[in-house]
């Protein structure tokens, strides 16, 4: 398969909301207009799931990081990267593997056999599946990734998802644009991390990818006005769980402003030894009290679970059929590239969200519709049809519903406006 129908079909994965590779090749041999932009000749068979498979293995993933990058410039040149600020947020994807299917580290032991050995250590000689429910609810740290691994996808860590069941998942996490929307850098890391363990990589990936698009426009328009921010990152706004210390100092060391809430302590906090973080964690507060940080944290709000919604909820991401890291951060890049498509999209054109068309066409099937009725409507044809009297029959009335009323009613209620 050649490299642009792969990535259009990930492509059609976005904006149809399609999760699977196999959709991806059902609604590709389904529908002729994909198949124009995907560009499939009419005599030509759709590709299948396992040539789309084939191909993303045989692309590294440096192409596609190229391919998120060309779009970013797409933006860039249309006004819509600035690079000054950034907000940062991270969500939880639920991995392509069963909590069913873990085993032990050091020995390779499944769950069921580590709990029979268990039971019958206590006294159990034959454990039933009642028996067993019962000592594992006594236990202590049962999901522990430093004990527990799934052998179908390593990378997937137990954690708690946002409706707080627990799954095996993968950590997805985007810095975005605080003046335009655009996804600058996206990472995919393991769910168990925290996220001031996380922002590291993610912000650098953002000022690398903020430096080229600073690159790629003086080399392009060297005599116009900058549309990206030339000092590259300079500020970053995130919730609450990236508020730390060290991640502050490390964060101002880079050069950047952080507009970071802070966690409630549970009592009073002491900086003997600590002056520096001090200042740090101080200087960071004040910012949060004035209308500006104020203003940034609801922004954040806004235009980052914006970014989740449109790629993972309605785009269709929220669980990967793909396993391991390298295999889902090729899709997880083109998918995202599509939201900043749909971006340029919907700035340009008025839409351009994850099945947007649906909804259009819904809209355009109703309005012909009501053209239609009214045009019915005022049609000559229509005027004394169905009248037995001088007065036009209403259309409620149905002669088949009416037949155990007597002739006489029949003819009664013709004429008024009740069947």
């Amino acid at each position: 398969m050649a490299p642009g129908i792969y990535f259009r079909l990930l492509l059609v994965g976005y904006f149809e909301g399609i999760d699977s590779e196999r959709g991806i090749a059902w609604r590709a041999g389904d529908s002729l207009s994909i198949r124009e932009f995907v560009g499939l000749p009419l005599n030509e068979a759709a590709p299948d799931h396992t040539t789309i498979s084939r191909t993303r293995r045989l692309v590294d993933l440096e192409t596609h990081r190229q391919v998120f990058a060309w779009v970013l410039g797409l933006l860039a040149d249309a006004g819509l990267v600035k690079g000054k600020r950034v907000g940062i947020d991270a969500t939880t994807l639920e991995a392509n593997a069963a909590l069913r299917s873990i085993v032990r580290r050091d020995n390779g032991e499944s769950y069921d056999a580590f709990l029979t050995g268990l039971a019958q250590k206590s006294g159990i000689a034959t454990p039933t599946r009642e028996d067993l429910a019962r000592v594992d609810r006594k236990r202590k740290k049962k999901g522990s990734n430093k004990e527990w691994v799934n052998p179908h996808d390593p990378d997937a860590r137990i954690t708690k998802m946002k409706d707080g069941c627990t799954h095996l998942a993968h950590k997805a996490e985007h810095a975005v644009d605080m003046d335009t929307g655009a996804v600058v850098a996206v990472t995919l890391q393991e769910a168990n991390l925290g996220d001031t363990t996380t922002v590291k990589e993610t912000l650098a990936e953002a000022g690398t990818t903020v430096a080229e698009l600073i690159e790629r426009e003086a080399d392009a328009k060297p005599q116009e006005k900058p549309q990206v921010n030339l000092s590259g990152i300079e500020e970053v706004v995130a919730d609450k769980g990236y508020h730390s210390g060290p991640a502050l100092q490390e964060m101002k060391a880079a050069g950047v402003r952080t507009y970071i809430p802070e966690k409630k302590q549970p009592g009073k906090r002491h900086w003997v030894g600590k002056e520096e973080e001090r200042e740090v964690v101080y200087a960071n507060r004040q910012r949060l009290q004035r209308p500006k940080g104020k203003r940034l944290l609801r922004k954040r709000g806004e235009l980052v679970e914006r970014t989740f919604a449109h790629c993972y909820d309605t785009g269709g991401m929220r669980r990967t059929h793909l396993r391991k890291h390298n295999n889902i951060l090729k899709r997880l890049l083109i998918h995202v590239a599509g939201m900043n498509l749909g971006l340029l999209l919907r700035n340009t054109y008025g839409i351009g969200t994850p099945r947007g068309l649906q909804g259009l066409s819904l809209a355009l099937h109703f309005l012909v519709a009501l053209i239609a009725q009214a045009v019915s409507s005022e049609s000559p044809q229509s005027v004394g049809a169905g009248v037995t009297s001088e007065r036009r029959a209403p259309s409620q009335y149905h002669p088949p519903l009416c037949l155990h009323f007597r002739h006489s009613e029949i003819q009664k209620q013709t004429s008024t406006t009740d069947c």
